[in-house]
């Protein structure tokens, strides 16, 4: 796996967790889940200074003044990750106004930058932190075209000027059955046009000094592609058919500056071998398990499992309802561990593994110098009935209230005669 950005995203977080309040904290007699070769820590402690991980072990100096937190039979653990989700770029998905994933009007795909479209005060961001989940990696949505723009990464703390982590992260496009049916009506024909894209990218701008379009691209586009080529920029690839995952193979090894993440990979078990040789991550859904269209007639519920033992770097995402429903990552992560996966590879893929692929070289683990998204939880984050202690972004404690939960306190406890008149009998 070839990780970019590294420097461009070091820069950007730092100057997140610059942001938080110089606030020292230190939790202690918890159990810590690190993410790193440390492991796992049993009554041990975590300390927090300055928006960063200060310290973290079992026998861990406390600082002078810091505020003490007890989380004797608590977890720790990093954020959540979900690396591929569309949230806050819609609210009601059957309601145009509020859906900002894809623009089938328009005559740009690859120059289309999402992060400008994300709403950081979207219902589902609030429901989403609350469940342990930090950070979101957001993508567009395909229209006319393979390419559907660029990608972010966004923490979910509903903060309208800092949430944008890392804009125009990634660039993504689906193939397959999406790709062909946009090509013309054949997957040859997807590639063809993708084969086109990258030469109108690599050549650029000098086919584009007469006139405005290229074999595939208009002049924004291919200059928008234009870090793909060079390998700055990942290029998150949306597959599921074990036939198509090797064309992608071969699409890396003919290309070997692209820096390639495949979503999806229903079938990938399949050709999990070529995928560890090529060193292409996958971002799956451990829970898809069902022939759902001729490109999955494969799907099965060891995918993860395989594609994991094969060596082929995998995180995992929660990918039905994406724009909703980023928060079942966890839920996913626990069914992958009652199906073979080990419970620290289940953890990794939904914290480090997609830390790594977008080159977040600040989060993903508990180490010193990280930036301190810290979750405190009741049990072990993977089992359903756990439930979230407290969040920290950056450092500082976010909210654990959502809409759903302020209309429940504001109706569990209304007595007959206090409801409003259209709830009296």
């Amino acid at each position: 796996m070839r990780l970019k950005n590294i420097l461009i995203s070091g820069l950007a977080l730092g100057a997140l967790a610059l942001s938080a309040e110089a606030e020292t904290l230190a939790f202690t007699g918890a159990t810590i889940w690190t993410g790193s070769s440390v492991g796992k820590l049993e009554n041990a402690t975590l300390v927090i200074e300055d928006g960063e991980i200060a310290a973290v072990g079992r026998q861990v100096p406390i600082p002078a003044g810091a505020t003490r937190i007890d989380a004797s039979g608590k977890w720790i653990t990093p954020g959540i990750i979900s690396p591929f989700s569309q949230m806050g770029l819609v609210e009601v998905p059957a309601e145009a106004p509020t859906n900002d994933t894809s623009a089938s009007g328009s005559r740009f795909s690859v120059a289309l930058d999402a992060s400008r479209a994300f709403n950081p005060a979207a219902t589902p961001i609030d429901i989403t932190r609350i469940e342990g989940v930090t950070r979101i990696v957001v993508a567009p949505g395909v229209s006319s075209s393979v390419f559907a723009g660029q990608g972010f990464v966004a923490d979910t703390s509903g903060d309208l000027n800092t949430s944008v982590t890392l804009p125009r992260a990634f660039q993504y496009m689906e193939l397959g059955e999406s790709g062909s049916g946009r090509s013309g009506g054949s997957r040859e024909a997807a590639w063809r046009f993708v084969n086109g894209a990258l030469m109108d990218a690599r050549t650029f701008p000098a086919r584009y000094l007469t006139h405005d379009q290229g074999d595939s691209l208009s002049r924004a586009d291919a200059d928008a592609l234009t870090p793909v080529t060079r390998g700055n920029m990942p290029l998150v690839i949306r597959a599921n058919r074990a036939s198509d995952l090797l064309e992608i193979v071969r699409f890396q090894n003919q290309n070997a500056t692209l820096d390639i993440i495949i979503v999806g990979a229903m079938e990938g078990w399949m050709v999990a071998d070529e995928l560890a040789e090529a060193g292409i991550p996958v971002i799956v859904d451990p829970f898809n398990n069902l022939p759902s269209s001729f490109e999955n007639l494969a799907a099965t519920m060891h995918n993860a499992e395989r594609l994991i033992e094969a060596g082929v770097v995998t995180a995992f995402a929660h990918l039905d309802e994406a724009g909703h429903q980023s928060r079942l990552v966890l839920q996913v992560a626990g069914n992958a561990v009652a199906n073979g996966v080990d419970y620290d590879d289940a953890m990794a893929a939904i914290t480090s593994v997609p830390a790594a692929m977008f080159g977040l070289e600040q989060l993903g683990t508990l180490e010193r110098g990280k930036i301190a998204d810290v979750v405190m939880w009741d049990g072990d984050p993977l089992e359903v009935m756990t439930t979230v202690d407290a969040v920290y972004i950056g450092g500082e404690e976010q909210s654990l209230e959502s809409r759903q939960t302020k209309l429940r306190d504001r109706y569990l406890t209304l007595g007959r005669t206090d409801k409003p008149y259209a709830y009296k009998p």
